[in-house]
């Protein structure tokens, strides 16, 4: 049988995503109690970076060693893909020699051709087109906050990012509103869906939204245009008056790292509305989720 991966968080059903939070919640309150599972014994995880990263790192080797596997770091220097070995030799070998990989790359395609010619499941831990596994977190986070996200109304606001096109997606499966605010020329490129609406005006986008999310302005791959970017998103960064636009008891979201005084305002990523913190921590619950059922299946509650 081919393996399961997760590519795009379209990879998965809305069944199975309920799943995964429904074993998000049973892991996350084990390890809240101090209690030993360790379904992962004697399996090894391994982690191909060819991009930094911080959160994506510490939550999946954290992650992996609390289920009682092993995870491998290897970055781009440390393999013979920095002495142009082909992406799909690379998945043929370390394929036989581990149960998962996490890969964290640069286009959508490389992250395809490996998992074209991987034995085991591969995840994707983030890629210039999309990154699953923080919406993954994000659509928990609201949950285990508000309940379900169905019927909801999400305001993105900010560049039309990877963060941007898994939002995307997600809409489409959970069935929620995505309102989108972008500057001139960040415009999203990908299809909108029957349920984006765009506005030009980022305080409108937020109106009555029950979450309000973003991200840097300038994502990695295009530090050569901060200064420019600093400029056009001048009005987009949100702040207290854009959050009195939202439902009062909306959340605020932010996937890190993030930079106080550009995209969002100290008052808000630090006020009594944002989860950032809980987000955050959320990569690692969401995540040992998603490596049990890729390894063991679903898991009999």
């Amino acid at each position: 049988m081919s393996p399961k991966h997760f590519l795009q968080l379209k990879d998965f059903s809305r069944d199975e995503l309920g799943y995964l939070f429904d074993r998000t919640r049973w892991i996350k309150d084990r390890f809240k109690r101090y209690e030993l599972y360790q379904p992962l014994r004697d399996r090894t995880l391994a982690m191909v970076f060819e991009k930094a990263s911080t959160r994506t790192r510490v939550s999946f080797e954290a992650g992996m060693n609390q289920l009682g596997g092993i995870a491998i770091n290897l970055n781009r220097g440390d393999t013979q893909l920095s002495r142009g070995e082909p992406i799909e030799d690379l998945a043929r070998v370390i394929s036989r020699m581990v149960d998962v990989v996490m890969i964290r790359t640069f286009e959508q395609a490389i992250i395809e051709r490996f998992a074209a010619h991987s034995r085991v499941p591969v995840i994707n831990g983030l890629t210039n087109e999309y990154h699953p596994c923080q919406i993954l977190a994000d659509i928990y986070t609201y949950v285990e906050h508000r309940g379900s996200i169905a019927g909801r109304t999400v305001a993105w606001i900010g560049d039309s990012n990877n963060v941007y096109n898994t939002w995307l997606q997600a809409a489409a499966i959970f069935g929620f509103t995505l309102n989108v605010s972008t500057p001139p020329g960040y415009e999203p490129k990908t299809g909108r869906g029957s349920r984006v609406a765009t506005f030009a005006d980022p305080r409108a986008a937020c109106r009555g939204a029950d979450l309000v999310t973003t991200d840097v302005w300038t994502s990695m791959g295009f530090e050569a245009e901060n200064e420019e970017r600093k400029r056009d998103f001048a009005k987009w960064m949100v702040d207290a008056p854009m959050m009195r636009e939202a439902k009062p008891d909306a959340l605020f979201m932010h996937c890190l790292p993030a930079h106080r005084g550009e995209e969002v305002a100290a008052e808000v990523i630090d006020g009594p509305q944002s989860v950032v913190w809980d987000e955050a921590e959320n990569r690692l619950h969401v995540q040992k989720a998603l490596l049990e059922y890729l390894v063991c299946g679903r898991i009999k509650a």
